[in-house]
């Protein structure tokens, strides 16, 4: 073992969802300050794939090497960080942190508050998930109706973004075949895109609303001759081609309930690099992103498409409030509506929450005004890359982690080491009253017989 402290990262770091992109990046900022010995548990998500290591990325090669083979280690660690939603939070280490999005609506699971109650602290992704479990109390009550303990969050939160890799992420005008084959089949040559999972939930009801947004798109564009295009890059669970079939059925469904000639809908479906998504979103043929998202504990796609320079377009509220700057940012006005049950799994939906919805009307006459004129949006959107870049980079995010970090592995016992008198060597045979000297002969045992 290394003299450096110990930390464990228990994390869903092999997946292909936006937990898995934040643990590698949390793994691989530890690795680069260089101050600790760093080992990685590496746990499920739903049921996303586990193949987002590739071989041959020198960051990724790097985590391989920290990741555990057997789920045990020699000794505790100093410092152990559980990557997870917080109802899961384990304290393993001397010291514990809890890291999670938190949450994408108004009031977070009790559960989840037990959670972070177990660690010594907790950091969030951002300002409104912060906000949330800071504003959530809950009043316990026995069989009988009588109330209890007031149970919320007592241990100490601080707020971390998930930093961009600008050096990933970034304007560029290089588009690899992959990333060309693709746009070949897209006719337009003015599209909107939007990226993200479409997970379960009816029209309206699912968490990113992509639903709608398309509904809303074809309503806005429908008879027009020369209308834009609207890119989908998304799939549920999996890029199997069930899934596939699966996302084109529910667009479908949703065109088929508009009269009149609609506008062209693509669907992206399948397994993107990182270097291949920024090339997706600088290509010449996206010309805006956009977002109906019901609540982000984060929204990091969003701080990726914003590298390109082009016009970000989202609901002014949840976490991608805390980089998408109204002055540079196009955000959608809309009002709190109550959380659909089958929109999350039952252990995570808490009755009473509520999620932004967007104001469908607004959205369409800003659809139609970037449009009409992008030029005045574009100057804006420029400004927001250079505004997301300077604060919002892997490098801000490392060096605050490391902040953060330090004083509580610093509060950690340092282990002490005993050390025992030196033993003087023995020379000679003892005389009584006088030191002894030389070697010590003690006499010989005799049997004892009866």
């Amino acid at each position: 073992m290394s003299d450096k402290p110990l930390v464990l990262v228990t994390a869903p770091i092999t997946t292909r969802s936006g937990y898995g992109n934040h643990s590698r990046d949390i793994v691989s900022a530890l690795l680069d300050l260089d101050k600790y010995e760093v080992k990685v548990n590496p746990v499920r998500w739903g049921n996303t794939p586990m193949n987002a290591l590739e071989d041959g990325n020198p960051i990724h090669d790097k985590i391989k090497e920290c990741m555990l083979t057997e789920p045990s280690l020699p000794k505790q660690p100093e410092l152990h960080i559980h990557i997870v939603v917080p109802n899961e939070f384990q304290p393993l280490g001397k010291k514990n942190i809890g890291m999670t999005a938190g949450i994408e609506t108004t009031i977070p699971p009790p559960k989840w508050i037990e959670g972070m109650n177990r660690m010594d602290l907790n950091i969030l992704t951002s300002e409104f998930s912060k906000q949330g479990f800071d504003q959530a109390e809950f009043e316990s009550q026995d069989k009988q109706g009588n109330k209890g303990s007031l149970l919320k969050v007592t241990k100490p939160m601080e707020t971390l973004f998930e930093g961009v890799d600008t050096n990933v992420y970034r304007p560029t005008n290089e588009i690899n075949e992959v990333v060309k084959e693709t746009f070949d089949s897209i006719d337009n040559d003015w599209n909107f895109l939007s990226t993200g999972h479409w997970l379960s939930g009816n029209l309206g009801e699912d968490r990113k609303d992509l639903g709608m947004m398309v509904k809303v798109f074809c309503e806005t564009f429908k008879n027009q001759k020369k209308p834009p295009g609207l890119i989908l890059k998304t799939s549920g669970a999996t890029f199997s081609i069930i899934d596939r079939e699966e996302i084109l059925t529910k667009i479908k469904t949703i065109k088929k309930d508009i009269k009149g000639i609609l506008p062209p809908v693509y669907l992206i479906h399948g397994d993107l690099t990182d270097e291949e998504m920024n090339e997706m979103y600088n290509h010449p043929k996206v010309k805006a992103h956009i977002s109906f998202t019901h609540g982000e504990g984060f929204g990091r796609p969003l701080l990726e498409a914003a590298q390109s320079g082009k016009p970000v377009i989202a609901p002014g509220w949840s976490g991608q409030q805390d980089f998408l700057n109204p002055n540079y940012s196009v955000l959608l006005s809309g009002s709190l509506a109550k959380v659909p049950k089958n929109s999350f799994p039952k252990e995570i939906y808490f009755e009473g929450s509520q999620w932004f919805q967007v104001n469908y009307q607004h959205a369409s006459q800003i659809m139609k005004d970037v449009v009409k004129n992008y030029i005045k949006y574009l100057v804006k959107s420029k400004q927001l890359q250079v505004y997301t870049k300077s604060l919002f980079s892997y490098e801000k995010m490392k060096e605050k982690l490391d902040k953060i970090i330090t004083p509580l592995i610093e509060s950690v016992p340092k282990q002490v080491e005993l050390k025992l008198p030196k033993l003087q060597k023995i020379e000679g045979t003892p005389v009584k009253g006088e030191p002894v000297k030389g070697k010590l002969k003690l006499p010989a045992l005799k049997k004892v017989t009866k």
